[in-house]
């Protein structure tokens, strides 16, 4: 195995926008993208190996052939050949719905999925764009339910103006929303499920409003306000994944635990792996995968800050 850099699926939204593609450095056909899936096990969206002997050969593929030695003993015993993770770039041209994700346990009786925990890290934001999390006060069902119904439940939300660097965590059941002129990087769980809320009357591509989950968010949704959260120093740290911003030239080590997810946010450079000698470039935009038991492997580069992740 080596250093795997994958193709990136270019998912067309209703509130998508046109910086993906230019930030990546790709030339699509594609517009309104709305998010980059650039590491994804999601069936029907799985991730392909855009480069090397692995080319063209899916991320459900490779677990398959390689199980442990792919994404790490206690992951392959904990996942089997479920992919734990998502990771997605995504560029808000308007405002998202209002939404909510269950948790796992939530999430298997109902659909037979997993939850979704996730985290935002902003890349960048354009006219004053900010992010609805969460209550600002501890708010009843009584009160929850008549906001939904009479389409006021953004006055009752937290809202924070954002800046480049600004990271945020969401448990499952965190009601959250992206504001428009928001491109931020997430990791989260391997989950596509959502409960929408409230998505401002708007229509979908089929000319009719696009479906909402009421019911089903109702006893999803967590209705204290958030608190702060001792990471220990991560950005982000939870039972799903472990993320940290790392800047500049740095050494570092993918052990038999877990793959190593990298996500370069800024400026460009070289992967060099320590016991083998073999590199490759790495430029903004990209997403890199360093299967477990890589070992030691060392990042130069100009300007470089990549995100980190482990499982």
């Amino acid at each position: 195995m080596y250093p795997l850099k994958f193709e990136p699926f270019l998912r067309p939204m209703i509130w998508g926008g046109e910086k993906i593609a230019a930030y990546k450095g790709v030339e699509t056909s594609v517009r309104s993208i709305g998010e980059s899936w650039e590491l994804s096990g999601v069936a029907g969206h799985e991730s392909i190996v855009a480069e090397g002997p692995c080319k063209g050969v899916s991320l459900p593929e490779l677990i398959d052939r390689y199980g442990a030695e792919l994404v790490g003993k206690s992951n392959y015993e904990r996942f089997g050949n479920e992919f734990p993770l998502l990771v997605k770039f995504i560029d808000a041209r308007e405002d998202l719905s209002i939404q909510v994700h269950p948790d796992d346990r939530l999430a298997w009786e109902r659909h037979r999925m997993h939850g979704k925990t996730e985290m935002w890290y902003v890349v960048s934001e354009t006219g004053g764009a900010s992010l609805r999390i969460g209550f600002d006060r501890r708010v009843d069902a009584e009160t929850y339910a008549a906001a939904v119904a009479d389409h006021t439940i953004c006055d009752l939300l937290r809202d924070h103006p954002i800046a480049a660097g600004d990271v945020f965590f969401l448990p499952a059941g965190r009601v959250h929303s992206i504001g428009a002129g928001a491109f931020i990087a997430e990791i989260q769980q391997t989950s596509d499920l959502t409960y929408r809320i409230y998505d401002y009357g708007r229509l979908g591509a089929d000319g009719k409003p696009r479906q909402l989950h009421i019911p089903q968010a109702l006893d999803v949704t967590l209705r204290e306000p958030p608190k702060a959260q001792d990471f220990h120093g991560h950005l982000a740290q939870c039972d799903y994944f472990t993320v940290d911003a790392v800047e500049g030239g740095f050494e570092d080590v993918c052990d038999e635990t877990s793959f190593t997810s990298l996500l370069v946010l800024e400026g460009k450079g070289t992967l060099t792996e320590t016991a083998t000698g073999e590199s490759l470039p790495i430029r903004k935009g990209q997403s890199l995968f360093l299967p477990a038991g890589t070992g030691a492997y060392a990042v130069t580069g100009t300007d470089l800050k990549c995100l980190r992740t482990r499982v």
